[in-house]
């Protein structure tokens, strides 16, 4: 990697007069990513697989389309290929602050519920962006990839009480997401993608995930993981997102989504860190336990008069 770095800083001026490159070894991402620094500024750059790079092509477009939207997301700067070393690279700006994840926690539950506030709006600033005409319906895309984990996790040797019950719930329930809009999805929208600076909001990070589809897909990750770490975000993105007026279809939505995860979870934890399907396993049960086994949409934990 370094060999690239080294092309990299030879072909693109941008690179030429930095004090400083640091990788940063975080998240699952098969890129490499490091902290440029540059004339007293900094600069995140990514390398990865030239395989990507049309994935990549259309993120840095997403991404100059933010800023119409009044998203804080990394503004893209540059972006290209490195053909002998068979890889791509893009730059963006840099969200100074720290990771909401490794901080929330230490914050008051108003600190709290309104950094989660402003994540909402900024979400649905972001599924304001209208997908392509080429892409397929997202019900047919939804179901077949549900379908695909559910007989994976049915062939994996690891089962979760009451799974037919969240089978079911599913099945009856699959018209809702019918004729559901065709929006950006950011994908992996989570408070370690959340950047906070004086205990404030101060962007979203990491859109290499992004797909298409329904917005409230976005969700998920409330019900696996943001709850676990902060209700008070978790109630104020859900608030911040409608503005206060939480519609009632939206929780059948999130219900559903939130069922298919079930599944999707075991067999991702299994393929990519086995070291840790006993924690996803008591975290899925967190959720079940929450919509007892899907007999209730609203989650326990949803109390907004309480933030």
């Amino acid at each position: 990697m370094n060999a690239i770095i080294q092309v990299l800083q030879d072909r693109v001026n941008l690179l030429q007069n930095n004090t400083k490159i640091e990788e940063l070894p975080k998240g699952y991402s098969p890129d490499k990513k490091y902290v440029v620094y540059v004339d007293n500024k900094k600069l995140l750059l990514r390398v990865g697989d030239i395989e990507s790079y049309n994935k990549k092509k259309t993120e840095f477009q997403i991404l100059r389309d933010m800023q119409s939207l009044r998203v804080q997301s990394p503004l893209p700067i540059d972006i290209g290929v490195i053909e002998e070393f068979n890889s791509c690279y893009n730059i963006f700006s840099f969200i100074d602050g720290i990771d909401a994840k490794d901080i929330i926690r230490t914050l008051s539950e108003e600190e709290q519920y309104n950094i989660g506030m402003e994540a909402g709006k900024q979400l649905s600033r972001m599924h304001l962006y209208e997908a392509s005409s080429t892409i397929n319906n997202w019900y047919e895309r939804a179901m077949r990839k549900h379908y695909r984990y559910l007989n994976a996790y049915k062939d994996c040797g690891i089962k979760i009480k009451n799974d037919e019950k969240i089978i079911n719930f599913i099945e009856n329930n699959k018209q809702y997401i019918k004729k559901r809009p065709n929006r950006l999805q950011h994908d992996d929208f989570h408070l370690g993608n959340i950047i906070v600076k004086d205990n404030k909001f101060a962007g979203v990070i990491d859109f290499n995930n992004f797909d298409w589809g329904d917005p409230i897909h976005d969700f998920v990750k409330v019900a696996l993981f943001q709850r676990e770490i902060s209700i008070p975000f978790s109630i104020g993105q859900i608030m911040g997102y409608f503005d206060k007026k939480v519609p009632e279809d939206f929780w059948m939505l999130y219900s559903i989504y939130a069922g298919m995860v079930i599944f999707s979870s075991v067999v991702w934890a299994l393929r990519f860190v086995p070291e840790e399907i006993e924690e996803m396993i008591d975290r899925l049960y967190v959720l079940l336990e929450d919509h007892k086994n899907f007999e209730t949409l609203k989650p326990a934990w949803y109390k907004p008069n309480n933030c």
